[in-house]
């Protein structure tokens, strides 16, 4: 598990077509995938969940729902990735459903929240300035330190990771990086995966 690199899903980023990129992301050898897709509703989310997660079984990499806790259950997949406020509402039985749960979290507060209630690992972001959060100051690698020192469970970092700065979030704790835009963007998924893995 150490030094993971999970692809988070964006497809409104997605350059070509999107279950053709998903395909290669699961070939390129990614520790996992989280199919992001908040802006649809349930019953669209599970139409897109169905054949993501049959591309990731296909590819034995791990498949991560989230925010829609009944597709997930639905379809059997058996990790998601909710919001704090989500996971907090969140009902034992249906928690008692999951193998993993991981819960995105923006302070040292949140973090040990989530701990508390029984996450298996969280996010933590976003550390450096990106599109996909224009005009809010990233929190930073001290932030993420800070996260990393105050939990024991598995602390990924996510928010404007590539090439140049993945082998800091490393360095600074995060047992791994949350990659969007990269992997929805870059021209060729594995010479983009080769990269990330060398500067880790």
């Amino acid at each position: 598990m150490n030094s993971d690199i999970i692809c988070v899903t964006n497809r409104h980023l997605c350059e070509g077509d999107f279950f053709g990129r998903i395909e290669k992301i699961a070939e390129s050898g990614v520790t996992a995938m989280i199919l992001r897709e908040k802006d649809l509703c349930e019953r669209e989310y599970c139409d897109l969940a169905e054949k993501f997660t049959e591309i990731c079984k296909k590819h034995k990499v791990e498949a991560i729902l989230h925010t829609y806790v009944d597709v997930a259950i639905k379809l059997g997949v058996r990790s998601i990735h909710l919001p704090l406020p989500v996971f907090k509402d969140l009902s034992d039985e249906k928690k008692s459903f999951f193998c993993k749960i991981g819960v995105s979290c923006h302070s040292v507060e949140d973090a040990l929240e989530a701990e508390k209630l029984g996450a298996f690992y969280i996010t933590f972001g976003h550390v450096f300035a990106t599109d996909c959060k224009k005009g809010l100051e990233p929190r930073g690698l001290d932030a993420l330190k800070n996260v990393c020192k105050a939990v024991k469970i598995p602390v990924y970092a996510i928010g404007g990771i590539n090439c140049e700065n993945i082998g800091l979030v490393f360095k600074n704790g995060a047992r791994g990086a949350c990659v969007m835009s990269g992997f929805m963007k870059c021209e060729s998924v594995k010479d983009f995966m080769e990269k990330l893995v060398e500067k880790k």
